[in-house]
């Protein structure tokens, strides 16, 4: 390995040690900005999120804790950045990606959203891209999953929301170095303002009603509460919670939702209160 490249592996794994001394879960990224560690299901097409206990999962390896950080850039010793995993406690990060390379001026569109929906975006975290675009960090709620996407809310706006990532400030990439925009590098991520928040929520899917048992598909969404790990257990629930609701059997999967919840290590009273947060957020009476 140059020694351009291993220097760019110490200040990777450096400044990934520091964003998890605030409490926020990273992972090792190659110069081209993907996980540095090759999936090990790449030739097996069923679905693992980390249980095979084998490294290579991406932002599902994301992790704060140092030892474990320190594996798995041992394990990627060519990894020249860091990821930050979003919608993980503490912080339940979401991150506003303001992109250049469209053409078009996302700064621009997201302050007439901000003009015609009544919100500021506070003082916060703010990490300039090689490019020339901006992420900006936000804050979520710790019972609300805030999906990805791409130019939904306005062109050249992407969200990165649970289950993916931003670049963390220090990376080094085949485009050049991500870094902190000056006298933002210290504050923590601000709390995503409500009318906002309301945007990046998916709308509620047309009401259907269902028999009360919901088949196989209640079941896989038990299954899917019940396969959480630590860290995911809250996310989880509220996400199969907003589908048994959108899907008309909400009320019916609130017990076997409860008792999976209880499986994983929450208390009856987070869980109800996440299951009650769900049929808010859909339309619903809890």
């Amino acid at each position: 390995m140059a020694t351009t490249d291993r220097q760019a592996t110490t200040l990777a794994l450096a400044h990934a040690l520091s964003a998890a001394e605030r409490g926020l879960a990273v992972i090792p990224l190659s110069r081209t900005k993907l996980p540095a560690l090759r999936s090990p299901h790449r030739d097996d097409p069923s679905p693992c999120h980390g249980e095979c206990g084998r490294l290579g999962h991406g932002v599902y390896d994301a992790s704060s804790d140092p030892a474990r950080i320190r594996e798995l850039f041992a394990a990627a010793p060519w990894a020249t950045g860091y990821g930050i995993a979003c919608g993980l406690p503490p912080h339940h990060l979401i991150g506003v990606d303001l992109d250049v390379k469209t053409g078009t001026d996302s700064s621009a569109a997201l302050r007439e959203l901000a003009l015609r929906h009544l919100f500021t975006i506070p003082p916060t975290v703010v990490v300039l891209t090689p490019s020339g675009g901006r992420h900006l960090w936000l804050s979520g709620p710790p019972d609300v999953v805030v999906p990805n996407s791409a130019g939904r809310l306005a062109p050249g706006i992407d969200i990165r929301g649970a289950g993916g990532y931003l670049v963390g400030p220090g990376s080094r990439t085949d485009r050049g170095v991500y870094a902190a925009a000056p006298g933002t590098a210290h504050l923590p991520p601000a709390r995503c303002p409500r009318s906002l928040l309301r945007l990046l929520l998916p709308p509620p899917r047309a009401h259907h009603p269902t028999s009360a048992a919901a088949g196989g598909h209640g079941q896989g969404l038990v299954q899917f509460v019940l396969a959480a790990h630590e860290g995911q257990r809250n996310t989880r629930l509220f996400w199969a919670a907003c589908r048994a609701y959108e899907d008309g059997f909400g009320p019916a999967l609130v017990d076997p939702l409860v008792e999976a919840a209880l499986n994983t290590g929450l208390s009856e009273r987070e869980a109800r209160a996440t299951i009650a947060s769900a049929a808010r957020l859909t339309g619903h009476r809890p």
